[in-house]
């Protein structure tokens, strides 16, 4: 199961590529620095250094243009060439490349900031919320989920559930490190090689589950 095209929230005509980037990234950083509620279509005209006609003839509204920012983020780090299945490589080491991704995105300064800025209320309704789901997590699970149903295919794994074996995937990596890097403890600074070793734990214990049954 490929992810579905996100539909465009501009009117669909071309675009200056350019000008849409410098746009995406200024909304990034003032969404990060002053929250949804405080960040103006203004104040992202004049960081992008684009004209606030401009930032509207690319995306409808803000919820338009926070939520690309997000989606934006995800592919940038997590690009969809990752969940290409190589059918004659290591199925181990797809996992393991997906696992990076997936732990280097969800640790970065700029999702720590985001999760809190939604989870304490300073990032706006519900709606937002859910927007912010749906462009990321919910999309990564879907990409990541198509992989699974190719693999399963091949015949390297057995899951009977695909959707919840991605969602035990996600919630495998994260683990005890990304735990205690939202909650701010003073040990959530961790060196490559912790990270590693519990990637390379987590793969394996999600491989060992859904391993196809050998014939004996």
């Amino acid at each position: 199961m490929n992810p579905i095209p996100a539909k465009a929230c501009g009117p669909g005509r071309p675009k200056d590529l350019e000008k849409r980037a410098a746009i995406l990234e200024a909304a990034k950083d003032l969404f990060l620095e002053h929250g949804f509620d405080g960040t103006s279509m203004d104040a992202i005209a004049t960081r992008a250094g684009v004209s606030k006609l401009t930032v509207y003839s690319h995306f409808t509204d803000k919820e338009c243009l926070f939520t690309e920012a997000v989606r934006e983020k995800c592919i940038e780090q997590m690009p969809t060439a990752l969940f290409d299945v190589d059918v004659s490589g290591s199925l181990r080491d797809q996992l393991i490349a997906i696992a990076q991704a997936f732990f280097s995105l969800v640790t970065s300064d700029a999702s720590i900031s985001l999760h809190r800025l939604l989870t304490t209320g300073a990032g706006g309704s519900t709606k937002l919320a859910q927007k912010f789901w749906e462009a990321g997590p919910q999309a990564l699970q879907c990409a990541f989920s198509g992989f699974l149903e190719r693999e399963v295919a091949a015949g390297q794994l057995q899951i009977a559930d695909v959707r919840r074996a991605a969602e035990q995937f996600f919630c495998l990596i994260k683990g005890d490190l990304h735990a205690r890097q939202l909650c701010g403890c003073a040990n959530a600074s961790f060196d490559k090689a912790e990270v590693d070793a519990h990637l390379a734990a987590a793969v394996d214990m999600f491989m060992c589950a859904y391993a196809p049954l050998r014939q004996a």
